[in-house]
């Protein structure tokens, strides 16, 4: 099969979607099928470039992490997407790169899907914080719901999230398919060299957040926990892995609570190298956020064999089983809290927790989520596979010097 990915974000920008992405097309390839990728170009390159058009792109208002692929320069290259003969065109966010996933897909006459990644309603009044909340839900479910119908099909990360869309009105073909854990996830970090590199004594109880330093993530809420944690555990260590455009704003909060030397911000972790480690450098992963629509980075834990405490909302509610390596706690500080100081208190408990979930962990297979992934494209209107005789190239736009000189012209 011939699948073309496209997304307004991909790494070098680390982000749920873009693991997601690389995670699916590692696969989709180990199972013999071809699979393109669109993207925005950065100011750097990932750390493999095969099969992905780089696309001039601009800075994005209120996020300036995120960049806005030209829609015209791709448009421009519709005869060379065209020579790839696509089965599929897989979207992956709901900005530029839906536009052109639906327009490519009735000019190259090929079904078009789309993966919902991100719950709008609870996500855009952060960065739009000037319109009411009220109005910001409608607008987002409106618009949900005007992308949802346009496509062949949809996919989402979990069961909760696909009641939501049902109730916005959307009637296309979806099924839920998450993105699995890749077997390297469980090849334990080096949990001593972690805390040497980052200057944390060894016996220091860590408390560790990873993910998009972002509003939606409610971040801020575990920093009220950790206050409330070192009132019993004076020498707690709250560890934020990521950026973001919250990070300001919580050092802030930060500061305003004197708890400046109970909080460490280490950035974003190459997740081949070192995010491993990072995990494994924990003695407890805690997560509140209420916009999940899945959750990964709480089986990435459960794998390097961290407990975890974590109120179960929306997309983490298909993920987290009380006792299969998490506690799931109430977004109330003393109910989280609390939890939090009862395993910190008790290793033994912390290790039956941990071992529970690194087996619970196994069973988020993400060779067998790909599988179901190409299931669904078969079972899609007007999927009708083309045969792939081994003669088309694969697409060479990235590397070639032409492109590399184009996309140093301004988007249009």
């Amino acid at each position: 099969m011939r699948i073309l990915f496209i997304s307004d974000v991909y790494f070098p920008r680390i982000n749920g979607v873009s693991t997601s992405i690389e995670t699916f097309r590692h696969h989709l390839r180990a199972l013999g099928h071809t699979v393109h990728l669109i993207a925005p170009a950065y100011l750097t390159l990932s750390a493999d470039e095969t099969d992905i058009l780089r696309v001039p792109a601009r800075s994005v208002p209120f996020d300036p992490e995120d960049r806005f692929m030209s829609y015209g320069w791709v448009m421009k290259h519709v005869e060379q997407l065209r020579s790839e003969n696509y089965d599929v065109i897989h979207i992956q966010t709901p900005f530029v790169a839906h536009y052109l996933g639906v327009r490519l897909s009735r000019i190259l006459g090929v079904p078009c899907v789309e993966t919902y990644h991100t719950f709008f309603e609870e996500y855009l009044f952060h960065y739009i914080p000037f319109i009411p909340r009220k109005i910001m839900r409608f607008v987002a479910k409106r618009f949900s719901r005007h992308q949802g119908n346009s496509l062949d099909g949809m996919v989402v990360p979990s069961n909760p999230m696909l009641q939501i869309l049902k109730a916005y009105g959307i009637s296309t073909r979806t099924e839920v398919i998450p993105t699995g854990i890749e077997p390297e996830s469980f090849v334990l970090g080096d949990r001593a060299a972690f805390r040497q590199k980052y200057g944390i004594a060894q016996a220091q109880p860590i408390l560790l957040f990873v993910g998009r330093v972002a509003f939606e993530k409610n971040i801020e809420f575990l920093i009220k926990v950790l206050e409330a944690v070192r009132k019993e555990i004076a020498n707690v260590l709250f560890v934020i892995a990521g950026e973001g455009p919250a990070r300001q704003s919580l050092k802030h909060v930060v500061i305003r609570l004197g708890l400046d030397g109970s909080t460490r911000f280490i950035g974003y972790l190459d997740r081949h190298k070192e995010l491993s480690s990072c995990y494994c450098a924990a003695d407890l992963f805690i997560f509140s956020s209420r916009t999940e629509t899945q959750g990964l980075v709480l089986l990435e834990a459960m794998a390097q064999g961290v407990p975890v405490v974590s109120t179960a909302e929306l997309g983490t509610r298909d993920v987290l089983r009380e006792g299969l390596g998490v506690h799931i706690a109430q977004e109330d500080v003393a109910d989280f809290a609390g939890k939090v100081i009862t395993l910190l208190n008790d290793a033994p408990m912390r290790q039956e927790l941990g071992d529970a979930g690194r087996e619970y962990a196994q069973t988020w297979s993400a060779s067998r989520q790909a599988q179901r992934m190409l299931a669904f494209y078969r079972a899609v209107p007007g999927f009708a596979a083309q045969s792939d005789d081994g003669n088309v190239n694969a697409i060479s736009l990235a590397n070639s010097e032409a492109t590399q000189a184009e996309l140093q012209a301004p988007v249009q």
